[in-house]
């Protein structure tokens, strides 16, 4: 017999509020926009009449694709057929046109560094006026941007690339969940079916360049419908993968044209230590995992199924290749590492201007590089300091989503503090002994006490709630007997 879902209290809601707020007061993260910032965007969106491009793209059926909801759309599409191959339109929201360099806005946003995401509400980068408003592609809204015209060839390849300001007007919100439904069904309009062509062209070139997508399922803190939250694990829809491949054929424009062009700032990952490779081979073969001499890891991560308990532990080991994620600028000579090994080329974050500072400057770089313009002077003069900025940006945000998910763990199971769940070992710490545990319900990752050896990887086991605190975001477990 199933367990029933596990809900939060009316009181325990509360009191989690309380506590989502005193995390964000822990980790400084700023809260009400300044007066000043405030006053600057409501005179900016009073003079959108003097931020519209020359160009006008109004007649490019755009469309945005986004989670159910967003108001804060930072991209919109358009793909045609092109010969034997593809024209792929990506329309970036031009920030910059609002933006003033050096004015209220733009110093908060150096202080923000990213849209921050919590279970009671976002932080926002930029004021709503902005960020929900007179720069969001909101659906039949002519708005400024940045159009990256990417052509492909048959086989999904990059042989031509230009950037600009222009002026367009998405004709619709689509929704992940909805536009899966339609490709499934068939009824897909034609936009939809070539995102799809497109986007598997561009996975296979991923993965021979030796990319990699590690398809594990994320844990989300969710709403209840009762007022509260709960948890889940949640595996990402296919076309939310077609679609990022298209943000990443952008990325990798950017990357190509400040390299040309000399400067700019790129998103980077060093190889895969061949020292955790090595191990990875050896977990694969404690979890009876098959994996040929000759196959690369990019492709075997490509093909397991987090939903199964072996491949989830294997998924979660693997994370151990995604190390050393950086920033890289530079002004004349590249950096030594360019490339990105996930990705297995050199990109560059360009397309979430309304959500990560670092974009708004990739943007600028690449729309002078390609007009043979210079680059203007205010974003020339940021690049420095953007890879410590947005590294100190990034670890906030990840400490945040970190105790947001251990308060709503801890709420969820405070008042079952000594049942037995069914769970999969998904980790071993090696250091201090015990392990990792995924229970599916309700979806909890948390440490499991128990004796060497009798955790093995990957297998199922029952545990005991042993702990369920909340003042220390704190939940364990111990293998029951």
């Amino acid at each position: 017999m199933p367990r029933p879902k596990l809900r939060l209290r009316a009181e325990d809601a509360a009191g989690l509020r309380a506590a989502f707020a005193s995390v964000r007061q822990e980790l400084q993260v700023p809260d009400e926009f300044p007066a000043e910032a405030l006053a600057e965007a409501a005179a900016a969106v009073a003079a959108t009449t003097e931020h519209l491009p020359g160009l006008d793209l109004t007649s490019v059926a755009f469309a945005t694709l986004d989670p159910p909801g967003s108001e804060d759309l930072d991209q919109a599409y358009a793909i045609e057929r092109r010969g034997s191959g593809y024209r792929v339109r990506y329309a970036i929201a031009d920030v910059a046109a609002f933006v003033r360099a050096g004015g209220a806005i733009d110093v908060e946003a150096h202080r923000r560094v990213e849209t921050l995401y919590a279970p009671d509400g976002r932080v926002p980068l930029h004021p709503t006026s902005l960020s929900e408003g007179a720069t969001s592609l909101l659906p039949g809204q002519n708005r400024p941007a940045l159009v990256w015209t990417l052509d492909l060839d048959e086989h999904g390849e990059l042989i031509a690339t230009d950037v600009r300001r222009a002026l367009v007007r998405s004709r619709e919100q689509q929704d992940y969940p909805t536009v899966q439904q339609a490709l499934d069904a068939g009824t897909a309009p034609e936009r939809v079916a070539l995102l799809r062509e497109v986007g598997r062209l561009r996975l296979a070139l991923e993965r021979a360049r030796g990319g990699m997508s590690l398809n594990a399922p994320e844990q989300e803190v969710v709403p209840d419908g009762a007022g509260g939250w709960t948890l889940r694990f949640r595996a990402s829809l296919p076309v939310e993968d077609w679609n990022a491949q298209i943000s990443l054929l952008t990325g990798i424009a950017a990357a190509r044209l400040m390299l040309a062009g000399g400067v700019g700032v790129l998103r980077t990952m060093p190889p895969a230590d061949p020292r955790d490779v090595e191990r990875l081979r050896r977990v694969a073969r404690g979890l009876g995992i098959e994996w040929a001499g000759d196959e690369d890891y990019g492709t075997l991560l490509g093909r397991l199924d987090a939903h199964r308990p072996r491949e989830a532990a294997f998924l979660t080991e693997a994370t151990r290749l995604f190390r050393g994620a950086a920033y890289a600028a530079f002004d004349g000579a590249p950096p030594a590492e360019v490339t990105h090994a996930a990705i297995g080329a050199p990109y560059a974050h360009c397309t979430a201007p309304l959500r990560r500072l670092v974009d708004r400057y990739v943007g600028e770089v690449c729309v002078a590089l390609c007009a043979g313009s210079p680059v203007p002077e205010w974003a020339r003069a940021a690049l420095p300091a953007l890879p410590e900025e947005m590294a100190v940006g990034i670890r906030r945000g990840n400490q945040l989503d970190r105790a947001d998910v251990d308060l709503v763990e801890a709420a969820v199971l405070a008042p079952v503090v000594g049942q037995v769940f069914s769970a999969v070992v998904v980790d071993l710490d090696e250091k201090r002994g015990g392990a990792i545990v995924q229970v599916a319900e309700p979806a909890v990752l948390a440490r499991c006490d128990g004796p060497k050896g009798q955790l093995p990887l990957g297998s199922s086991i029952r545990v005991r709630l042993v702990t369920a605190d909340l003042a220390t975001r704190t939940v364990r477990f111990t293998r029951a007997s």
